[in-house]
């Protein structure tokens, strides 16, 4: 067996923390936070040797050290921290996607990221396809059943 699936959220609010926590959870992937991306480095350099993050769910907007200069600095550090970065910010104009990818993340969400949308794009960027798959199929009905929904 596998070891379990290990991601990192990285954002400054409790809230969405949580939130986030809770989605990932529930897709069976064990989580971990950090308030921002200086708390994230140090989180990163606690558990080196241990093999790391797998994933890591990063916010825009941080004090101290923002997403993407966390994700730059991640990507300094070589190539056992190469995990895929996922940001998920409030930040919606086009030119945020393109920093995102400049600075190093492979995916771009804007908040609130609805769980089908995060576990599905997740479980892509982790290569895991059938739990992509099962949340899918997990999230559609009740999508479907959903009153004033256009299908």
């Amino acid at each position: 067996m596998s070891a379990p699936i290990r991601i990192l959220i990285v954002d400054d609010a409790a809230t969405v923390r949580m939130y986030h926590r809770k989605i990932l959870l529930d897709a069976g992937w064990q989580v971990e936070e950090a308030c921002n991306g200086v708390e994230a480095l140090e989180r990163v350099h606690v558990h080196d040797g241990e093999g790391g993050y797998d994933f890591y769910v990063v916010d825009v907007n941080m004090p101290r050290l923002d997403g993407y200069s966390f994700v730059r600095e991640l990507r300094r550090l070589g190539d056992a921290y190469q995990a895929p970065v996922l940001m998920v910010s409030t930040e919606a104009r086009r030119g945020d996607t393109s920093a995102a990818f400049a600075a190093g993340a492979n995916g771009y969400l804007v908040k609130p990221a609805s769980p089908p949308e995060l576990v599905m794009t997740a479980a892509l960027l982790l290569g895991q396809g059938e739990t992509a798959l099962a949340a899918a199929a997990r999230f559609a009905p009740a999508r479907a059943a959903t009153p004033g929904v256009a299908r």
